[in-house]
C-alpha cells in the first residue's frame, strides 16, 4: 500500500507526537495511525437541491471508509446554485466558485497530507472544481455525483427547471396565464438532485464517468434513490483498491480519457459548458487539449440520445435505458472511444463494458441506434471568424436553421438585454449581442438562460441569433453562440459591434463574422477604450485579474 503522505509522517518518531495528539482529539486510536487517511470533500448545503442530499452520501462514505480500514476526515466545500442565481448579479460568482472549490479541496488535502480523496458534489461547478483539484493533487481519488433530480410533471409533460424559465416567455407572449405559470414554477423541481436534463451537471457527471474517474452507471442515478448511497459505498471500496495499488489520477486522466469524455458529451447531447470545464481539467492534469479537439471529435461522433433541452427525455430516463455504459458500449463497438484506457475500477474501459450487451432497450427510444442517430455529427461546434479569432462554442442540436445573417442588437449586460426582450423589442431576424460578460469583463462569465429561454417562450428561438462572451446554461438551445474569444473586455472585436451591423452565424461553415471591412474595424478600435472594472476588491476582482480566456478553459493558474 502506498502510504507516502500523512501516514508516513505520523507513524513513528518522538518528533511526531504533537501530530498524533491532535489526531487523537478527532477520534484516532493507537491502531489508526498506520491506516490510509482519506479526505471526504463534502459539498453538502441547503443552498440548492443539487447538494441537499450530499450529507447522507458523505455519512455513507465515512462509514464505508472505516469498514475498509481507512481513516476518513470530512471537510466541507462550497457551492453556488446556478439555477437560483440565474439572471441575477449572483450568477457572476458561479464560475468563480469552480476555482474556489478546486482551491479549497487542494488546500485541505495538501495541508493535511491526505493519502486519498473522495469528492462528493452535485451542482454544476462542484464536478469540474473537484476534478481540477483531483488532477492537481494526483493522489488516489474518486468522484461521487450526488445524483440527478427526478422530473416534475404537469399536464402529461415532464418538467425541469428550464421549463420555468421558458414559461416566463410563454406568459409574456400570452400563451399561458398567471395560474399556468404558477403551476409550472411549483412543480418543476420536486425534490433533491441536480437539474434533470442533459444540462451541465449531468453532462459533467457523464464526462467524469466516461473518463474513468467515477463508477459505471453512477452519473445518471437519481439523488433520492437508494442505489446512489450504495454506489457511494462501492466508490469507497474502489478508492481503497486504488490506494493499495497506487492508482493515481494521472494514470487515468490521459489524453485518450479526455477524448472518451468528449465523445460521450457529443453522443449524449451535453452542455456547451463541457468545453470550458474539460479544457480546465486537462490544464490541471497537464494534458494537451484545445477547443479544436472538440471539433475533430464532433465530426466523428453522432448524437445518440434524445435528451432535454433540445430532446424529449431526462437523465433518469437515460439511466433506465442503460445509462452512460450503454452509450459507451455503442461508441466502443464503432471504434469511437478508446477501450484500453484505465479506470478507477482498476480495469480498462473495455473490461468495464464487457458485460454490457450493447442491445437497446426494446421499450425505450432515449438512446437511438448507431445507424439511426438523432444527428449524424456532434452538436457542439467550434466557430471562428473575425468575431471569434480564438474560437466560440455553438450548440447546433434542435435548431431548424443553421445559418442566420441579421442586424446586431447590442447590449453591454445581460440585464439590458433581458429588459429589451421583456419589452418585446427583439424581432425575428435579429442577432442579439450580449458583451462584457466574459471571464474578465463580467467578471465570471454568466450563463444566459433567462434571455435564451424567454426568446424560446416567445417563439423566437429559431429566428433570432444570440452571441455572447458569456456562457450558456446546459438548458439552453437555439441559434446561440457563447464563449466568444477574445472577449469584449480585453478588446476582442465583439467590443466594436454597433446596433445594425450585419452579423453572420453559420454552423455549417463554422463561421462567426461581423460583416465589416478590416479598415472599419481598425477605425473603431482606435476609438475604443476598455470599460472600468465592475469589481475593485474581493474575490471577483481577484478572479478578473487571474482568469484566462474562455478558449483556454477560463483557468486562474495559467502561466
Amino acid at each position: 500500500m502506498a502510504l507516502n503522505r500523512i501516514s508516513k509522517v505520523t507513524t513513528s518518531g518522538v518528533e511526531r507526537a504533537p501530530n498524533r495528539a491532535m489526531l487523537r482529539a478527532v477520534g484516532f486510536g493507537d491502531d489508526d495511525f498506520t491506516k490510509p487517511i482519506v479526505g471526504v470533500a463534502n459539498g453538502y448545503s441547503t443552498i440548492t437541491p443539487c447538494n441537499a442530499g450530499l450529507g447522507k452520501l458523505a455519512d455513507a462514505a465515512i462509514g464505508a471508509a472505516r469498514v475498509q480500514g481507512m481513516m476518513p476526515q470530512v471537510f466541507g466545500t462550497i457551492t453556488v446554485s446556478d439555477g437560483i442565481s440565474m439572471g441575477t448579479p449572483g450568477m457572476k460568482f458561479s464560475l468563480v466558485s469552480r476555482e474556489v472549490i478546486a482551491d479549497s479541496i487542494e488546500t485541505v488535502c495538501r495541508g493535511q497530507q491526505m493519502d486519498g480523496l473522495i469528492a462528493i458534489g452535485g451542482c454544476d461547478k462542484n464536478m469540474p472544481g473537484a476534478m481540477i483539484a483531483i488532477a492537481r493533487l494526483d493522489i488516489p481519488s474518486i468522484f461521487v455525483y450526488g445524483g440527478t433530480i427526478k422530473a416534475g410533471h404537469h399536464n402529461g409533460k415532464d418538467l425541469t427547471v428550464v421549463s420555468a424559465f421558458e414559461a416566463v416567455g410563454e406568459h409574456l407572449a400570452g400563451k399561458i396565464d398567471d395560474a399556468e405559470l404558477y403551476e409550472v414554477e411549483r412543480l418543476a423541481c420536486p425534490g433533491a438532485g441536480s437539474c434533470g436534463g442533459m444540462f451541465t451537471a449531468n453532462t459533467m457527471s457523464s464526462a467524469i464517468e466516461a473518463m474513468g474517474m467515477s463508477l459505471p452507471y453512477s452519473s445518471t442515478m437519481a439523488a433520492e434513490d437508494d442505489e446512489k448511497r450504495e454506489s457511494t459505498v462501492r466508490s469507497v471500496e474502489a478508492l481503497r483498491n486504488a490506494i493499495e495499488i497506487d492508482l493515481v489520477p494521472s494514470r487515468i486522466m490521459t489524453r485518450k480519457a479526455f477524448e472518451n469524455a468528449i465523445a460521450v458529451v457529443m453522443a449524449t447531447g451535453g452542455s456547451t459548458n463541457a468545453v470550458l470545464h474539460l479544457l480546465a481539467i486537462a490544464h490541471s492534469a497537464k494534458v494537451e487539449l484545445s477547443i479544436d479537439d472538440f471539433e475533430t471529435i464532433r465530426r466523428k461522433v453522432p448524437v445518440l440520445c434524445d435528451l432535454k433541452p433540445s430532446g424529449r427525455y431526462v437523465a433518469t430516463d437515460l439511466h433506465k435505458a442503460g445509462g452512460v455504459p450503454l452509450v459507451m458500449k455503442i461508441l466502443l463497438d464503432n471504434g469511437l472511444i478508446h477501450g484500453d484506457c484505465l479506470t478507477i475500477t482498476g480495469k480498462t474501459v473495455a473490461e468495464n463494458l464487457s458485460t454490457v450487451s450493447g442491445e437497446l432497450h426494446p421499450n425505450s427510444d432515449v438512446i437511438r441506434p448507431f445507424a439511426d442517430p438523432m444527428y449524424t455529427e456532434g452538436h457542439l461546434a467550434i466557430l471562428r471568424g473575425n468575431l471569434a479569432v480564438d474560437g466560440a462554442v455553438a450548440k447546433v442540436s434542435g435548431i431548424k436553421s443553421r445559418k442566420i445573417t441579421g442586424p446586431a442588437r447590442v447590449f453591454d449586460s445581460e440585464e439590458d438585454c433581458m429588459a429589451a426582450i421583456l419589452k418585446r423589442q427583439i424581432t425575428a431576424g435579429d442577432v442579439v449581442v450580449i458583451r462584457y460578460e466574459g471571464p474578465k469583463g463580467g467578471p465570471g462569465m454568466r450563463e444566459m438562460l433567462a434571455p435564451t429561454s424567454a426568446l424560446i417562450g416567445l417563439g423566437l428561438g429559431d429566428s433570432v441569433g444570440l452571441i455572447t462572451d458569456g456562457r450558456f446554461s446546459g438548458g439552453t438551445y437555439g441559434m446561440v453562440v457563447g464563449h466568444v474569444s477574445p472577449e469584449a473586455a480585453v478588446g476582442g472585436n465583439l467590443a466594436l459591434v454597433r446596433d445594425g451591423d450585419q452579423i453572420t452565424i453559420d454552423a455549417d461553415e463554422q463561421l462567426l463574422q461581423l460583416n465589416l471591412t478590416d479598415d472599419e474595424l481598425a477605425a473603431r478600435r482606435s476609438k475604443w477604450t476598455p470599460p472600468d472594472a465592475r469589481f475593485t476588491s474581493g474575490v471577483a476582482a481577484k478572479y478578473a485579474k487571474l482568469v484566462s480566456s474562455a478558449s483556454l478553459g477560463a483557468v486562474t493558474d495559467d502561466n
